[in-house]
């Protein structure tokens, strides 16, 4: 097994508001071996991103600890930031407002390397210039600006923006979701050739399991702030162990008509950040749940040797 090149250990956010305290992340506990594919997925508002801001140090949890190469990395100094920034790098949701519009797109992907002093002028012009071509982009566009570009092309510059520093650690936060369908495979094509070709670890955000199905390795599901199931992406997709996973595979078309029959929607709506339930947070949606699920939570168990959930009742 890979040696993990960062770990969130226990790791609990929240976040004021007027309404009250949004719990976004509750005890999570999530690692990534070097080359590995990770896939975190689940519905809008589950704690996704919060993860990937707090993995990256945008963000200081509030209880539990990051850990990039063994070394624990809480409040981390301005020059330690800047360390990180050269192992992990996020790829954002939204191109477009992650670039800035001022800028063309050669300023914007050289930009890390003149923050961080990499090479002369003349240097990291041909360097921008072999990024672009990396991420399927015409040398001609290094003086564009991005609205002169397509949805698609925003984010591979993105893409290369966040390459130019040679991380070890790409983080995708839903790198697809604001494309046009037939954009969208593209993107993830790209994304599995650069991991191939660089060696690179990535964590892919996302809430679509038929995006991810291609990508990743292993895939960790979120619900309400926890993890609830982990395992091979095979083995979660094709034999999913928590309710929640299954209703989330019911979400895209199964080829198999004889696995349709297997599936079932969750029920009702998803219960609010702000007053999580008491015992399993899934419970008021879930066809299986029995008193004790109302009572207990059920903490993250092995299910086998491969897989791990947070279930009383798993899927069999």
């Amino acid at each position: 097994m890979n040696s993990a090149l960062i770990e969130l250990v226990d790791v609990t956010q929240s976040y004021r508001t007027r309404g009250g305290r949004i719990r976004a992340a509750r005890g999570v506990t999530l690692s990534i071996g070097a080359g590995e594919a990770v896939a975190l997925v689940g519905e809008s508002g589950c704690g996704k991103s919060t993860l990937a801001r707090i993995a990256v140090q945008l963000e200081k949890p509030e209880v539990g600890t990051v850990t990039v190469r063994g070394v624990r990395a809480q409040r981390p100094s301005r020059r330690t930031r800047r360390e990180l920034s050269s192992f992990i790098q996020l790829v954002p949701q939204e191109a477009g407002a992650s670039l800035d519009p001022r800028m063309t797109v050669g300023t914007s992907i050289a930009e890390p390397l003149v923050i961080h002093r990499r090479g002369t002028a003349k240097e990291r012009t041909a360097r921008v210039v072999a990024l672009l071509d990396e991420v399927g982009l015409d040398a001609s566009l290094i003086n564009r600006y991005p609205h002169q570009l397509s949805g698609g092309q925003r984010q591979r510059v993105a893409i290369a923006r966040a390459l130019a520093l040679e991380p070890q650690l790409l983080i995708a936060d839903e790198p697809v979701s604001a494309l046009d369908v037939s954009v969208q495979a593209q993107i993830l094509e790209l994304l599995q050739s650069i991991r191939q070709k660089r060696q690179l670890a990535l964590l892919v955000i996302a809430h679509d399991l038929a995006f991810v199905r291609s990508v990743a390795d292993r895939i960790d599901v979120m619900y309400l702030g926890r993890i609830v199931e982990s395992g091979s992406t095979e083995q979660v997709i094709s034999q999913p162990s928590h309710p929640y996973t299954a209703a989330l595979i019911a979400a895209f078309p199964d080829p198999n008509p004889r696995q349709r029959h297997l599936r079932s929607a969750p029920l009702g709506e998803v219960p609010s950040a702000l007053n999580v339930p008491t015992g399993c947070s899934y419970a008021s949606r879930c066809a299986k749940a029995q008193d004790v699920c109302k009572e207990q939570d059920p903490t993250l168990v092995a299910a086998d040797s491969s897989r791990t959930v947070a279930c009383h009742f798993p899927l069999s």
